[in-house]
């Protein structure tokens, strides 16, 4: 494992971190196979782990494996205060005691306010007293360093750079997203200010490993038949000597040894001009096939009107990606359709923007919903639900 230096505070952080979000899962997460992922990764040297309030169950089981295993001090702990819920100055102590008891822990390593979209918002926060709750904070050393995540625009991103005494920040960036968000700018620019930049979606929420065209697939193997689409994706990452933690999700243990290998010797500088020629030549391809930005996050979620968004938006891409059979395949699967007469489907949507409001993709879902309705549930549609449900 490679380790790159937090210049704020003098520890070294894995270049691979561990994104508990993504944790395996059916309905609820699968504590077991989570254990091992985490014990294997801790022993391979990943030594960073970032979770949140709103993981759905992640800060349990990440607190109650280091709990079990006592682990606890043998890594920095990264989570997030839901500022959005804290309506008062009380909820700051109330958000965050609950964190230590689901994280087994009396400290935080590294506390970022969850996804700050502006300034406007920090302001907000600011107002019921986050500065100086986080000020006690870390006199007392229940929290160690402070920072923020971010999905917003550039320009408001550079602004919160300067609106507080930052230790860290948390930025969603990868070759895909080289000028979206904070972007490629706001990297240097918080690289600049000697800020530790941790990466999010850094495969765009697997779409870079597991998602990849097949055009784009056969420029890859062309290039490098050894080296997997995600490896490729790390180590753009990683050539940037701005980047000091890559969060990946893993939640199988191929994907797991497949970064760590990548991991052990992906250092700044050693992609060559032909190899991030390749890259450039496989954005151009991702740009044709992928037609809406959604990284399956599943903020927008549940939707009240029994829209799978996540899964409409996945089958939508992969009809252009790798076709509109598979495309259609994948449809009818993921949306349940098959098995009742409306399912999951995106002609449920009503377009009451709810979703649209948790988006941080800021991606307009109605809009797209009605796309994804234009292309997967075409006239002939209904005609082939009948048809399959009888045959089922």
């Amino acid at each position: 494992m490679q380790y790159r230096l937090d210049q704020k505070s003098g520890n070294r952080l894995s270049a691979l971190g561990f994104g508990c979000m993504r944790f395996p899962r059916s309905i609820t997460i699968d504590v077991a196979k989570s254990e091992r992922l985490v014990l294997e990764a801790i022993e391979k040297g990943v030594n960073y782990f970032d979770t949140a309030y709103v993981y759905g169950g992640s800060e349990d089981v990440l607190g109650e494996i280091l709990r079990k295993n006592n682990l606890r001090d043998k890594i920095y702990l990264a989570t997030k205060l839901p500022h959005e819920k804290c309506k008062s100055y009380e909820d700051f102590d109330r958000y965050f005691n609950e964190q230590l008891r689901r994280l087994h822990t009396d400290y935080i390593d590294y506390y970022l306010i969850h996804n700050v979209a502006d300034i406007n918002a920090w302001k907000a926060v600011v107002a019921t007293g986050l500065e100086k709750w986080l000020a006690q904070k870390k006199t007392s050393g229940q929290i160690h360093r402070v920072g923020f995540s971010f999905h917003g625009v550039q320009a408001e991103f550079l602004r919160l750079l300067d609106a507080y005494p930052w230790d860290l920040c948390q930025i969603q960036y990868n070759y895909m997203n080289e000028n979206y968000q904070a972007g490629q700018g706001g990297l240097h620019r918080a690289y600049e200010k000697g800020l530790p930049v941790i990466i999010m979606e850094p495969l765009l929420g697997g779409k870079l490993a597991g998602g990849v065209p097949k055009k784009a697939l056969r420029l890859f193997n062309e290039a490098n038949p050894d080296t997997t689409p995600a490896s490729w994706g790390l180590k753009w990452l990683w050539n940037q000597p701005g980047v000091t933690v890559v969060l990946s999700g893993m939640n199988a243990p191929e994907q797991l040894a497949d970064n760590l290998k990548t991991a052990e010797i992906a250092t700044v500088g050693t992609l060559t001009d032909s190899e991030l020629a390749v890259i450039e030549k496989v954005r151009a391809v991702f740009e044709e096939s992928y037609r809406t930005p959604c990284t399956g996050c599943n903020y927008c979620m549940p939707c009240p009107h029994k829209v799978n968004i996540p899964d409409c938006f996945a089958a939508y891409n992969a009809s252009y990606a790798n076709g509109f059979v598979t495309g259609m395949t994948q449809y009818l699967t993921s949306t349940n359709v098959l098995h009742s007469s409306s399912g999951l489907r995106a002609s449920n949507c009503v377009k009451c923007g709810l979703c649209e409001k948790k988006c941080p993709q800021h991606i307009k879902i109605p809009t797209e919903l009605a796309k994804v309705q234009k292309r997967l549930e075409p006239f002939w549609f209904s005609a082939l639900l009948k048809i399959t449900q009888k045959v089922m």
